[in-house]
């Protein structure tokens, strides 16, 4: 295997799981299984917490779903999983801010006691 192969599966988010690749892009598992038979997809087994998935490519999921869907699915895709980490992280920063007011509210009526 040539570096230039190992480097794609070593960059961080340069691969998925089968799993995510269902939910991200609408593949079925049988499309994913298929694509593996065909050689369109690459895939490493793996596990976590003793259970096994497949880690592909996120360029080739990409260049499958774009032969099959057009390129213009694939990009409504990665702008709905970009709207959905922005909605994640917008509820993070409320919750935490949220927190820092009550926290604020009660070191203002601890100098106002003093």
């Amino acid at each position: 295997m040539s570096a230039a192969s190992t480097d794609g599966w070593s960059r961080k988010g340069a691969t998925l799981s089968d799993k995510s690749a269902r939910q991200e892009f609408g593949l079925t598992q049988d499309e994913i299984i298929q694509a593996i038979r065909r050689g369109k997809l690459q895939y490493r087994e793996a596990a976590i917490y003793g259970n096994p998935f497949l880690r592909l490519l996120r360029s080739e999921v990409e260049q499958l779903v774009s032969e099959k869907h057009g390129s213009r699915y694939l990009e409504k895709a990665k702008i709905q999983r970009e709207l959905d980490k922005t909605k994640a992280e917008l509820r993070t920063l409320k919750t935490k801010m949220r927190r820092l007011e009550i926290r604020k509210a009660e070191l203002q009526a601890s100098l106002d006691e003093s």
